[in-house]
């Protein structure tokens, strides 16, 4: 979770009681639902609405400067997140133009590049399957952002049901393999990006194929 503005009343709070623990945890809860790096709440007054509003009491705006404020807010917002998503994109491209020419470093029609770090000697999975990988995925500036091996297990997906960059390595690999994979934007998630992978980001995949099922 990434707040911008830091809380000035931050304090010590007792964490005693059943009703203490629980009510923290879903103060949590409710703002890992709504953070968003690209959206710089201020947490005194997020916590001052949130608090107002449990407690039933009248709002410090009226209906219009409420509205007024946060189409403004998310005009912002959302200027600033496309000024990111082309930035990003800008960068990925760059980089994927460069890793191309490292040794080793193969380029496949779709723009998937691979690293064979190791070599298989099992069967290549189809689009049916169901695999067993071990996996680590990173964003170009070294950010961890889902790994099975910091779970201590590898994980199980349909070959079909995984982003595109992923299907088409899975089915060019044998079980035994390592792969490094540097997948473009296009391939992963897009402009749209997800909770912890911004718009337009080439993704890093150190990916171990252990098996079909």
């Amino acid at each position: 979770m990434v707040l911008v503005a830091q809380a000035a009343f931050a304090q010590e709070i007792k964490l005693d009681s059943t009703e203490q623990k629980a009510s923290y945890i879903i103060g949590r809860n409710i703002a890992g639902e709504v953070a968003n790096p690209n959206v710089p709440f201020d947490i005194d007054a997020l916590v001052a609405g949130f608090r107002d509003g449990l407690t039933g009491a009248d709002s410090k705006l009226t209906d219009e400067q409420a509205q007024a404020a946060i189409t403004q807010f998310q005009a912002l917002a959302q200027a600033k997140m496309q000024k990111m998503a082309e930035e990003d994109a800008a960068k990925g491209q760059e980089f994927l133009a460069e890793n191309a020419k490292k040794e080793g470093v193969k380029t496949t029609k779709s723009g998937l590049e691979y690293k064979i770090e190791k070599a298989g000697t099992g069967a290549t999975p189809k689009l049916t399957d169901t695999v067993v990988c071990h996996y680590e995925g990173k964003l170009i500036d070294g950010t961890v952002f889902d790994s099975s091996y910091k779970r201590g297990e590898p994980a199980e997906f349909p070959v079909n049901r995984v982003i595109a960059g992923w299907t088409e390595a899975l089915q060019l690999m044998k079980v035994g393999a390592k792969w490094k994979l540097y997948i473009p934007s296009d391939l992963a998630y897009g402009p749209q990006g997800n909770r912890s992978i911004p718009p337009n980001s080439v993704l890093i995949f150190d990916i171990e194929l252990l098996g079909i099922k």
